[in-house]
């Protein structure tokens, strides 16, 4: 057999370049179809978000990272005790995280801390004793698609009582569930 520098092929081992090129393929469109998977999750229904600051006590912590559902209030409605994110009204480029308290025309009192929503006082089990604060809040009517929140840390937290109701377009997503630290993961409640 004379050899003059040109190599043949076995037919083995075209198959072989050929699966690599199927497997090359196939491992890019995954990653592709991963992408954009993510992609949407992320735009329309999931997004990680890390809280800052200690207002959502003892049920968020500064630091924590965790999921909001941000399809929950397109196809559903906003509930009083839901935890929601929402553009700051005074700069749209900060969102905070609060609790919803009192719904558009609601009846809204808080006395010395204790709230009251159409005169019944709010039982808040998500307050624990140490961060509730003596702050009073005049009877109002909650303005027609506005929610009023606070936060759980009553005494630290800068909530509707400082800046007003919000309006329900700033509102763009629910806390849905607690990711990291891991020994603290689970839902948002």
């Amino acid at each position: 057999m004379e050899m003059d520098g040109q190599s043949e092929q076995s037919p083995e081992s075209g198959q072989q370049s050929g699966q690599g090129k199927g497997v090359m393929h196939s491992w890019l469109r995954d990653l592709v179809v991963s992408v954009v998977v993510s992609a949407f999750i992320i735009i329309f229904l999931y997004q990680p978000v890390r809280v800052e600051g200690t207002s959502m006590l003892p049920v968020l912590e500064d630091e924590d990272r965790l999921f909001i559902n941000k399809l929950a209030y397109r196809v559903g409605e906003i509930h009083r005790g839901d935890v929601v994110v929402f553009l700051y009204p005074h700069d749209h480029d900060k969102s905070y995280i609060k609790r919803v308290i009192a719904l558009p025309g609601d009846d809204l009192k808080i006395d010395h801390g204790a709230v009251y929503v159409n005169g019944s006082a709010v039982r808040e089990a998500y307050v624990p004793r140490q961060f509730e604060d003596d702050r009073s809040q005049p009877e109002m009517t909650v303005p027609q698609h506005k929610y009023f929140v606070m936060g759980d840390h009553r005494s630290v937290s800068y909530d509707s009582r400082d800046f007003g109701p919000v309006e329900r377009e700033l509102i763009y997503g629910k806390a849905a569930f607690v990711y990291w630290p891991m020994d603290q993961a689970g839902v948002v409640r």
